[in-house]
């Protein structure tokens, strides 16, 4: 299977966390919501890795790794629990538009950190995402 299939089923199933999550945290937490989708998430990560039996550490895995990871962790820990109360804010139609600026946020980020090609094409594709999320999250 090619990458763009794996990102459009991750896109999919991003636009379901938006539904789901709005009516989950109606008289909710937002807080807690977050803490019980972060339980689901550890349970079915945890299960698929046991069917796969994939438990083994590579011995080649160094601290850095790991560090990322973590700091991956943290930043998408933020990004649910702000996402959550947002929802319980605002409409998920207005909230999930603002939320995918993720991706012109991460074209940038790419390019500064990660030392990525600046092409017209990504800078179409920036400014695009940032104008329909304007034109739909904005009076």
């Amino acid at each position: 299977m090619s990458w763009q299939l794996f990102a459009l089923g991750s896109a999919f199933f991003a636009g379901l966390t938006a539904i789901f999550g709005k009516i989950g945290v109606e008289g909710l937490n937002s807080n807690v919501a977050t803490l019980i989708r972060t339980l689901v998430i550890l349970a079915m990560t945890a299960g698929i890795v046991t069917f796969r039996e994939e438990w083994m550490w590579p011995r080649t895995a160094g601290f850095r790794p790991i560090a990322f990871l973590v700091l991956s962790g943290l930043a998408t820990g933020c990004s649910w629990l702000l996402y959550y109360r947002a929802l319980q804010l605002a409409p998920a139609s207005l909230v999930a538009p603002i939320d995918k600026l993720s991706v012109a946020f991460a074209i940038v980020l790419a390019v500064l950190f990660l030392g990525e090609a600046v092409t017209i094409k990504l800078v179409a594709g920036g400014l695009f995402i940032l104008v329909g999320v304007l034109i739909l999250a904005w009076p």
